[in-house]
């Protein structure tokens, strides 16, 4: 296995939020590619290629080329619930929806040095899933790529989660360098977004990828402090004689 880094700064894709003056999705990828080379110049540390309803063969080519293009700067490209295209483009490894085929059946598919992460939103989903490289948890916040109104998790949750799994625990959902503070103390490994890495001005919060993975990873690691800190704290527990 490939250890995910940590801190853990995640790019997941959106070609449509991206480029929506794109007329062909030929045009998307494109723009979908430019952007990454600068999400990979960053120092991201993970992309995930969340492009669903992309052509199996767009997919395919795109994340052949953005892993080739990632592979000398050591950032993880992984495709989202895809393991056959995944396998196909070299890429590092896959990211699995909560509802996709079970960890063990993927991993026997799997390249090895393979990441293989999945999407909970529970602390006994993650519990449930101690065998995949890391579980993504949210949504954690109002604000993100969700329609209004949908469920938010918050940090107490994700200290629930990180505290039921071995694995890393990866935050996702209306993240800002503000909040990935926050999931920094709650003991998230890291931090995943869309909305932020996008071009600046694109959507409320967008900083683009530079400064995104810059003030995240600073964010981060400021709640790390914050954690240590509180640990450091914390009164001994001595058993009864």
């Amino acid at each position: 296995m490939t250890a995910l880094a940590r801190p853990c700064v995640y790019l997941v894709t959106d070609r449509r939020a991206l480029a929506p003056e794109a007329r062909t999705a030929a045009d998307e990828v494109a723009a979908l590619e430019r952007w990454l080379d600068d999400a990979i110049d960053a120092g991201v540390d993970v992309i995930q290629l969340r492009e669903r309803d992309l052509d199996a063969s767009l997919l395919c080519a795109c994340a052949k080329r953005v892993a080739e293009r990632a592979r000398a700067r050591q950032t993880l490209v992984l495709v989202n619930d895809r393991a056959d295209i995944a396998v196909a483009s070299a890429a590092d490894g896959v990211h699995l929806r909560a509802s996709s085929a079970p960890d063990v059946r993927v991993r026997a598919m799997a390249a090895a040095g393979w990441v293989i992460g999945r999407s909970v939103h529970a602390a006994a989903e993650a519990a449930a899933h101690a065998t995949v490289d890391y579980v993504m948890f949210g949504t954690m916040f109002a604000g993100g790529s969700k329609p209004a109104g949908s469920p938010v998790q918050g940090v107490d949750a994700l200290s629930r989660a990180v505290g039921a799994t071995p694995v890393p625990v990866i935050a996702i959902g209306g993240i800002t360098p503000e909040r990935a503070r926050e999931c920094a103390a709650a003991g998230a490994a890291g931090v995943a977004g869309i909305g932020v890495f996008l071009p600046e001005g694109r959507v409320a919060g967008a900083l683009g990828p530079a400064r995104a993975a810059a003030a995240l990873r600073a964010s981060f690691t400021e709640g790390l402090d914050v954690r240590r800190a509180r640990s450091a704290s914390l009164p001994l527990s001595i058993p009864p004689c």
